[in-house]
């Protein structure tokens, strides 16, 4: 039987590293992407011992180099059997009155343009493989449940929940799978990178509690992958047992 391949975007931290340990570990191929090339390495030569790794500097965000990326894919590494669509990031949890606009854009070209471009380019292959193949796109419950700070960062992830359907109701017929995974809190470098290495302010929000971690959510992923073929997850919340919602905010005369 052939080896699976799995394209993992985001690879070199938090979801998208557990994923493609995950993988391995089944003896899945990979193709492994992120902007961080030391990382990148760093990985290939941990996990190259246990099955085939392919990687590429790439930064989502620029759809001429992930054409190129995918073109450019050796032959044993062409014929995806699973995309992973986690690059993603999280800036700017201040009030949308104080943010910077160019925080906004970064969130929408990655979170969005990112995603959209990696899938065009590898719809084909993954049309190709057929049956069985999947398209997991990394969600998070910020797109189903608004919070203060939220703003485009929710609005991104709307996005992808329905982007997820809509290319469901295409791909119908083709084999090819497609899931919104969104995870709730999680400790990865996300509070760092949307605060700008303010570790203080991740120590306090996963303080005290019990938080996801990049291999729960890396596990969810292989699942949603490895089920028959004739099973599709439309879209997977995932929780802390700790993590529920509030109130509604009510503004109140002083």
């Amino acid at each position: 039987m052939k080896q699976k391949i799995a394209f993992i975007t985001g690879a070199t931290s938090g979801f998208g590293r557990a994923t493609a340990r995950r993988f391995a570990e089944a003896g899945w191929a990979l193709v492994l992407t992120g902007r961080r090339s030391e990382r990148l390495e760093e990985l290939q030569s941990e996990l190259s011992a246990k099955v085939p790794v392919h990687i590429a500097t790439l930064d989502v965000r620029h759809a001429g180099a992930v054409t190129e990326v995918v073109e450019q894919l050796p032959a044993e590494f062409s014929q995806i059997d699973c995309l992973v669509n986690n690059a993603g990031l999280a800036l700017a949890p201040q009030p949308a009155q104080q943010v910077d606009l160019t925080d906004w854009h970064t969130m929408i070209d990655t979170n969005i343009t990112g995603l959209v471009n990696v899938t065009h380019a590898l719809l084909p292959t993954l049309i190709a493989t057929g049956k069985g193949a999947s398209i997991v796109n990394i969600g998070s419950v910020a797109g189903h449940w608004p919070y203060p700070g939220g703003h485009v960062y929710g609005a991104t992830k709307a996005f992808v929940e329905q982007f997820g359907y809509n290319l469901r109701c295409d791909l119908l017929g083709t084999g090819v799978r497609v899931t919104d995974i969104a995870p709730g809190m999680a400790e990865t470098e996300f509070t760092l990178v949307r605060t700008k290495g303010d570790q203080d302010a991740s120590d306090r929000l996963y303080r005290g509690t019990t938080p996801l971690t990049a291999e729960d959510i890396a596990e969810q992923i292989f699942y949603v992958a490895t089920l028959p073929d004739h099973i599709n997850i439309n879209r997977l919340e995932v929780m802390p047992t700790r993590q529920a919602w509030s109130p509604f905010n009510i503004d109140r005369d002083k």
